[in-house]
């Protein structure tokens, strides 16, 4: 499960908020033995009051998927991470976490992300594949 977490480049984050309505949003990741990081980056966003960032301040727990799907259904497959958020105050650690991402997305070696950095310690992993 774990290899094909990380052959995937987008996961979907699933938050819930202090009104427990849920929220999901694709993010950019990286793993590191069992945390899960990812950042906020400077891709246009309509507010830096990001729902996302509110919903782990009010409720830590959080579901990330990945997922393959192709019109051949005996190669689908589905992981999800379950674990609890925080955001990163430690600047080691941001720093490394940024490392971490930018050896996945050249986007990031372009430009790092300069906004908060999430890690997620890993809890659960689970999936489902067709074969």
């Amino acid at each position: 499960m774990r290899s094909r977490f990380q052959s995937a480049f987008i996961a979907r984050l699933a938050t819930v908020g202090a009104g427990g309505r849920p929220h999901i949003v694709p993010v950019c990741f990286a793993l590191d033995e069992q945390t899960l990081y990812f950042a906020v980056d400077s891709k246009p966003k309509r507010t830096e009051n990001l729902q996302r960032l509110r919903n782990i301040a009010a409720n830590p727990v959080v579901s990330i998927l990945v997922d393959h799907y192709e019109d051949d259904w005996s190669r689908l497959w589905w992981v999800r991470l379950d674990g609890d958020a925080r955001v990163v105050t430690d600047r080691a650690e941001a720093g490394m976490a940024v490392k971490l991402l930018a050896a996945r997305y050249a986007q990031y070696r372009a430009n790092p992300p300069a906004g908060p950095v999430v890690a997620v310690a890993i809890a659960a992993m689970t999936g489902w594949s067709a074969s």
